[in-house]
């Protein structure tokens, strides 16, 4: 079963993310999908479930029961796994072996909720390198022009150096903006008011 802080994550992720994705259409992002992939010597494929993972492809990318690798016209660019207290072998050992060395993936990001860790690698060929944060405090998947920082106890995104907004933050945004046209158009209507009444006062004055 899903704990709290994992499923709080993922939905962070995919709500910043679906703005990067609205910008550009080679952007794709997953949840929880089986990806396979062959293995030498082996006739049963490897297997890993990337809480989120980003591939990068002009065209759809039709993955609907599983993304299988010999089948897509790319592989993963970036997975991201949200580390469970009772299951850290997985993420910190299992997976990575898997995305480092099985499928090679570009850019692998490992959030620890409760020790509140965030590291995000770059695969350099024959193995991952933690990325330094830059001079804000954020690490850089330089290609997607995205930053990752710890915010408020969570995993944020930064796209093109603007922190992408939740819904909820984008709710507060538009209500501010309602509640800002509100009193321009009272006092606009007021104004009016104030103008006609004004005018009314000069014309029974010259009467």
């Amino acid at each position: 079963m899903e704990s709290t802080p994992q499923a709080t994550q993922r939905e962070i992720t995919l709500e910043s993310l679906a703005i990067v994705r609205a910008r550009r259409a080679d952007f794709q992002v997953f949840n929880e999908l089986l990806v396979q992939y062959p293995m030498p010597r082996r006739k049963r494929p490897g297997q890993v479930v990337p809480d989120n993972m980003v591939v990068i492809h002009p065209e759809p990318i039709d993955a609907v029961g599983s993304f299988d690798v010999p089948l897509q016209p790319v592989g993963p660019f970036w997975v991201l796994e949200y580390v469970s207290k009772s299951n850290r072998r997985k993420d910190y050992a299992d997976n990575m072996r898997k995305y480092e060395h099985e499928l090679k993936v570009g850019y692998y990001l490992l959030f620890a909720p409760d020790k509140q860790e965030v590291t995000l690698y770059r695969h350099m060929g024959e193995r991952y390198v933690s990325v330094p944060p830059n001079a804000e405090g954020r690490c850089a998947v330089e290609e997607l022009e995205i930053e990752v920082a710890l915010l408020n106890g969570w995993v944020r995104f930064w796209h093109r150096g603007e922190l992408l907004p939740l819904p909820a933050d984008l709710l507060r945004d538009l209500e501010a903006t309602q509640r800002a046209l509100s009193e321009m158009t009272r006092r606009a209507e007021e104004a009016e008011r104030k103008l006609a009444e004004f005018q009314a006062r000069g014309k029974n004055g010259k009467n």
